[in-house]
């Protein structure tokens, strides 16, 4: 059995992991359980009423309906999985990624109720869990970033004109989204007005969170990510990149190492930006 420290009130306590409960669905879902299986842990699907005769359901070696289709009446319901994980006896929950799996109060309302999160503490999926305030945060850690509008007035017509300022084409971008929902791209202005509420109305549908912010949009880039790895005790390194170019519809098809795109010199330095992220929010875990 693996021994995880629940990231709760007092972060410190250990205990033995039998039964995982996992908050996603899909594809997601079922590769966490077969490493469960392989680690002899066993394990609980949740699943809304559309996903009610999926394989990850049957997987799973118990399974709770959370509510309707819609995420917001189902896997991003925090007091119903709660409520299956005290009804199931999970020791943790794995939130997989997407959903839940960068809410800081959904980590921090497990450790509250005694169950374990498998992933970072709760104050660092806040710092970096919204795009508007971890933009501002590695900026003042010297990191590079792209031009573009964070701020907290969301007005429509303040995010037109910024949009306008910045030059077209820009990417309006769901602050608390994740896996490519609430982003859209706006090649003129006369295209601003529909694709802002359609980026609202998405991030408020999928992530509880209407808030917008604006980005140069850049033209056939390449999507280079650094791996981290932090522990308890401030200690931060890279593992180095992983290439993630090939996607559809903002989703990736293939990840890859080391990426083509990069020299030593580029690879060092986005290793360095990158820890200097992670212990700007005391991050730990491997993100």
């Amino acid at each position: 059995m693996g021994r995880l420290s629940p990231l709760g009130r007092d972060g410190a306590l250990t205990k033995t992991i039998q039964k995982i409960l996992v908050a996603n669905r899909g594809e997601i879902a079922r590769r966490i359980m077969r490493t469960c299986r392989k680690m002899g842990i066993a394990t609980v699907a949740v699943y809304s009423d559309a996903d009610a005769e999926m394989p990850f359901v049957d997987e799973a070696d118990e399974a709770i309906r959370l509510g309707p289709a819609p995420s917001a009446e189902s896997y991003l319901r925090i007091d119903r999985i709660l409520e299956a994980a005290a009804a199931t006896n999970s020791d943790a929950i794995h939130p997989g990624y997407g959903f839940l799996s960068e809410n800081g109060a959904f980590a921090e309302a497990c450790g509250q109720a005694g169950v374990i999160f498998i992933g970072p503490t709760p104050d660092a999926i806040r710092s970096m869990g919204s795009k508007r305030e971890a933009k501002a945060l590695v900026e003042k850690a010297g990191v590079p970033v792209i031009p573009g509008y964070d701020g907290s007035n969301q007005d429509p017509k303040v995010l037109a004109e910024e949009a306008i300022k910045i030059g077209f084409p820009v990417l309006l971008k769901a602050s608390s989204g994740g896996g490519g929902k609430g982003m859209k791209r706006v090649r003129q202005a006369s295209e601003l007005p529909d694709a802002i509420a359609s980026a609202a109305r998405e991030g408020q549908s999928s992530f509880g969170d209407a808030t917008l912010l604006v980005e140069k949009y850049i033209d056939d880039p390449r999507h280079v990510e650094i791996q981290i790895l932090g522990d308890s005790h401030g200690n931060l390194i890279h593992l180095n990149e992983r290439e993630c170019s090939i996607q559809r519809r903002h989703q990736k098809i293939i990840e890859e190492t080391p990426s083509t795109a990069l020299d030593p010199a580029l690879r060092n330095r986005m290793g360095e930006a990158a820890v200097r992220c992670g212990k700007a929010i005391g991050y730990s875990n491997a993100g």
